[in-house]
């Protein structure tokens, strides 16, 4: 840019080093501003704009929805989120809501009537961590589908230990920082202390942004001549020869979302149990390298599996996990997962 922008306000020192930082800015503290709501006030080519400013130390999917849903509550001030980290995730949610945002890593994004300011950064810039909360992948993840699947659920801690096969201790933590994060409210004290999703929405970005699986993958091809014949193949193979698994991506899609057609590759998870070099021959297919249209998934635990469910004589993911599943999937895998979620899971 060929002027700056100057930005001054009542900033703690965090936000004040990111923002000095940041190519294209300038900015000062200020001891006070007298309107009501107003944080700071953005100079360039000789307008000023005021501003509310959020400091976080890191900004995942989660804080960037709260953030969006203050926005939208106070629609008369433009909204500046400044972090000492963002997730990509975040910055995403933030950019389609019209929240602003910069961060020490690098990334910026303003913009607000007569001004637009965009930076991309690098994960290699300054960090600002903290000791972090625990990440929602894992069996971390699967409290967070016991709670998408039952959204309006009161919870109190033995029911979701039990409900999702984890510590008391794991589930503590989760739902601390879900209460941190404006994601799960809490009511009572001691042993009647329940906890509510107050924010669906928060909470499955959250998950799909820190979900990163890994899973060990066996390419095979299965001769079938339609696409549900396929799925039907490997349903009843995996079924005859006892091996615990669920169907996901868009195999899965397609038969609790019949408007999701193209199924290239069957993808299916399998306990961890099972020996990956005998796989394709329970489907009676054969292991290849090119041209596969199985793909058998393992991980090192069977966290994949939970919640999975029959239908229509298979065994599916839920579908939040088929909906994260698809996010990973570069075949129109996101585009069939906006679908999903808009007709299946409708949040």
């Amino acid at each position: 840019m060929d002027e700056l922008v100057k930005i001054e306000g009542t900033f703690d020192a965090g936000a004040l080093r990111v923002l000095r930082e940041t190519p294209g800015l300038t900015a000062s503290r200020v001891g006070s501003i007298s309107d009501v709501g107003v944080d700071a006030v953005i100079e360039f080519a000789g307008v000023r704009r005021a501003v509310a400013v959020e400091f976080k130390q890191r900004a995942n999917a989660a804080s960037a929805w709260q953030l969006v849903h203050y926005a939208r509550a106070h629609p008369e001030i433009p909204l500046i989120l400044v972090a000492g980290e963002s997730t990509a995730e975040s910055r995403a949610i933030l950019r389609r809501h019209g929240v602003a945002v910069v961060d020490g890593l690098g990334n910026a994004h303003i913009e607000v009537p007569g001004l637009l300011l965009h930076l991309e950064g690098s994960s290699r810039g300054r960090s600002y961590r903290r000791a972090r909360p625990p990440r929602l992948a894992g069996k971390a993840g699967v409290i967070a589908q016991a709670l998408l699947l039952h959204p309006n659920r009161p919870w109190h801690i033995k029911d979701l230990t039990r409900e999702a096969a984890v510590s008391a201790g794991l589930a503590h933590r989760v739902l601390g920082r879900l209460e941190a994060e404006n994601i799960v409210a809490t009511e009572g004290t001691g042993p009647k202390t329940v906890r509510t999703v107050v924010d669906s929405t928060a909470l499955l970005d959250l998950w799909a942004e820190e979900e990163k699986s890994r899973p060990t993958r066996t390419p095979g091809y299965v001769l079938a001549q339609t696409p549900r014949q396929l799925i039907g193949k490997v349903a009843t193979g995996l079924q005859q020869a006892e091996i615990e698994h669920a169907l996901t991506g868009a195999a899965a899609a397609s038969l609790i979302a019949p408007f999701v057609t193209a199924l290239p590759i069957v993808e299916v998870w399998v306990t961890a149990m099972a020996a990956a070099d005998k796989l394709q021959i329970h489907l009676g297919g054969e292991q290849v390298q090119d041209g596969a249209n199985v793909i058998v998934l393992q991980q090192s635990d069977d966290t994949p599996l939970a919640f999975r469910e029959q239908r229509v004589g298979a065994w599916v993911s839920n579908p939040f996990r088929i909906y994260v599943d698809l996010l990973r999937d570069p075949r129109r895998g996101s585009e069939q997962a906006q679908h999903l979620r808009r007709e299946v899971i409708g949040f």
